[in-house]
């Protein structure tokens, strides 16, 4: 059973009081939203704890479920997290919990690859899926910066080509040496599954297993994760399509595109979920 629980007195920008519920033990935090088809919407490294406007865009054509990660946001680290496939039997439990049958994913960076492999495993689970700038892949361009490597302002600026400065509130939340704790447990997180290699092999060989119809989104300037991860993503899904965010006022969109220019980004998500009802 899921249950509402007030944490702390928080008064950072964009935050919304969560949901909970356990999973395996895990107390696991949610937020949820809106009505329609249902999208489990899976996150990335960064912005956890907030409900950000792109939310706001899906909510209005769908039911969204944006749950936090183990090990991230309010949801605490589990010791037995090592690999995706944890993470995949978490967010199949937690979708069996909430009464969830099949279910539209949606997932960003890092979440674009526990979705992908959510799909892999539990393709009869999967409604639709979308991957935005996902992570995961290698290609002949790389497959990402190294994260353990960039100090924070490195980051968001590659997050953000350079824009970053008009994006700090989604950033700052507790201040100081709080947010800094908070940024360490997520990187941990990010670390047990991730860390090395930053890309899994085992995933472009079991890719053909997605039998849900995939929308893959690039954007024009990835500083972050090279466009060509989320090519090599459409080659290997059958029936992939592949489009890109496009950019504003002359600006080239980068791998936050769904911070900058929510409107934009959510259009293609909620149109690609209107065509692949769930029923």
């Amino acid at each position: 059973m899921s249950e509402t629980e007030a944490p702390a007195e928080r008064n950072w920008a964009h935050w919304s009081q969560p949901e909970f519920v356990e999973i395996d033990g895990l107390r696991t935090a949610y937020r949820r939203r809106g009505t329609g088809e249902t999208v489990l919407f899976l996150h990335g490294q960064h912005f956890t704890r907030v409900w950000l406007p792109f939310y706001d865009e899906l909510a209005n054509g769908v039911d969204l479920i944006v749950p936090e990660h183990p090990g991230y946001g309010d949801t605490p680290l589990p010791p037995t997290l090592r690999s995706f496939e944890d993470y995949v039997l978490h967010y199949e439990a937690f979708t069996r919990e909430l009464g969830l049958d099949r279910v539209h994913v949606v997932g960003h960076g890092i979440g674009g690859w526990i979705a992908a492999n959510f799909a892999v495993h539990h393709p009869s689970r999967i409604a639709s899926l979308t991957l935005m700038t996902p992570r995961g892949l290698r290609t002949a361009a790389g497959n990402g910066q190294d994260p353990f490597r960039l100090l924070e302002h490195e980051l968001r600026a590659a997050y953000f080509n350079g824009r970053e400065a008009g994006f700090g509130e989604y950033f700052e939340q507790q201040g100081g040496v709080e947010d800094i704790l908070q940024r360490e447990v997520e990187g941990r997180a990010q670390a047990l599954v991730s860390w090395n290699p930053r890309y899994d092999w085992r995933l472009e060989h079991r890719l053909n297993r997605v039998s849900a119809p995939t929308l893959v989104l690039g954007v024009d300037d990835d500083r972050y994760v090279p466009g060509a991860v989320a090519e090599r993503y459409a080659e290997l899904i059958d029936g992939a399509v592949l489009r890109t965010v496009p950019g504003t006022a002359g600006a080239p969109s980068g791998h936050m595109a769904h911070v900058e220019q929510p409107g934009e980004a959510a259009a293609p998500v909620l149109a690609h979920v209107a065509a692949h009802p769930a029923r």
